[in-house]
């Protein structure tokens, strides 16, 4: 079946009640007929649900609709995207192990390398995303994984994954990908390589900013160390988010399709004005990485970003001047999103480190959500007309 008819009719088995809509089951644990049932499940010998913490059927659909449309053997979910970057690490690394990680993460995921995994003796070496060739000279005897994002959150940088599949498999790195702004729909890293995929399914998986949620799809072998961890430690996705975002994966296609349609208009209209220092989209000619962007994704994404010349105060007067678009920390919503990266998301990440990859005093992120093009480009028109 196709990505779109997957992503429908993947559920799980009706109940007896014929259900045609994807049952929830919004329970904390689950009963056994009799004590040697109980004590099969509890050992392994028979499959079976426990405790929602372990496995719940609307997590599992979830997690199975996941692994199915990333081309994967199995999922894990877990309670934010953040837990499913963890859980990644956390189930697969250990005291004295290295990691090279793209210089272009999340701001929560640079603070997580520094402020915990450093602490617990896991090495790190930040990689440029556009200077892939060089990554071998930082390879290690004791490097075990690469973590990357791409296109990365929020400067649009774009990594070969093709390239760092090769240099993976010939040091026998695990190959980690971030692939929440591209989603399944527009991106698949299994295709190039990668032994992980990640997801805040909290962005666009949802799609309308309702709830929280993430999810980690591999091989068999390493979801059972994920699931291991999440099972110990904690981090699992609730039932009722579980049927919100399995729900959500059913209109993934068609609001993907839109929120690229809103981008790319978005996008050409801001270069065209002509006043701003930069405009960033993965699919506009003038993108640094756009070979590698139409090479590896079948459209562009919904988020752009542009720089002001006057940095943050530009940068937040334009936001102060917005009318129409939210002012919120999330993106891929079906409500266009506009943030400030350098005074809140990357706010705590050294000055040298987000001018690296991009994120500049006036850079403005752009979650394009589902309005009608025409009343986006107005808002933005009107609120850099007033600062301009």
């Amino acid at each position: 079946m196709k990505f779109e008819t997957l992503a429908i009719r993947l559920q799980s088995k009706r109940s007896g009640n014929k259900e045609h809509s994807t049952a929830i089951y919004p329970t904390s644990s689950f009963v056994f007929d009799n004590a040697e049932q109980m004590r099969d499940i509890f050992s392994g010998e028979e499959e079976g649900n426990i405790y929602s913490r372990f496995t719940n059927p609307t997590c599992r659909e979830f997690e199975e609709k996941i692994a199915a449309l990333e081309k994967m053997e199995d999922a894990m979910a877990t309670a934010t995207g953040m837990a499913a970057v963890f859980a990644g690490f956390a189930a697969l690394l250990r005291k004295g192990d290295h990691i090279l990680v793209s210089r272009a993460v999340f701001g929560s995921t640079f603070n997580m390398m520094k402020n915990y995994l450093q602490h617990w003796g896991i090495e790190y070496t930040y990689v440029h995303p556009g200077e892939v060739d060089t990554w071998e000279q930082h390879v290690k005897p004791n490097s075990k994984m690469l973590y990357l994002e791409t296109p990365s959150n929020p400067g649009l940088a774009l990594v070969d994954l093709e390239k760092a599949s090769q240099l993976c498999k010939k040091h026998n790195l695990l190959l980690n990908v971030d692939n929440c702004f591209a989603t399944p729909y527009l991106q698949n890293p299994a295709d190039w390589g990668a032994d992980i995929v990640i997801h805040s399914a909290t962005k666009f998986i949802d799609g309308q900013g309702r709830v929280l949620g993430g999810v980690v799809a591999a091989n068999k072998e390493i979801i059972e160390k994920v699931h291991s961890f999440v099972r110990n430690t904690g981090p699992s996705l609730s039932p009722f988010n579980a049927w919100i975002l399995t729900k959500s994966l059913e209109t993934l296609a068609v609001r993907m399709d839109r929120h690229c349609d809103n981008a790319e208009a978005l996008a050409s209209w801001l270069e065209s004005r002509g006043s701003l220092a930069r405009v960033n989209y993965p699919f506009l000619d003038s993108h640094p990485d756009v070979a590698i962007a139409r090479k590896q994704m079948r459209r562009g994404g919904g988020i752009v970003t542009f720089e002001l010349e006057g940095g943050l105060k530009a940068g937040q007067e334009f936001l102060n001047a917005l009318k129409m678009l939210s002012l919120t920390a999330n993106l891929g919503d079906s409500r266009s999103i506009a943030s400030h990266p350098a005074s809140t998301t990357h706010a705590r990440v050294a000055e040298e480190d987000r001018l690296a990859v991009g994120i500049t005093p006036g850079l403005i992120r752009i979650s394009c959500g589902l309005e009608h093009i025409d009343d986006i480009i107005a808002d933005i028109d009107s609120a850099l007309s007033s600062i301009q």
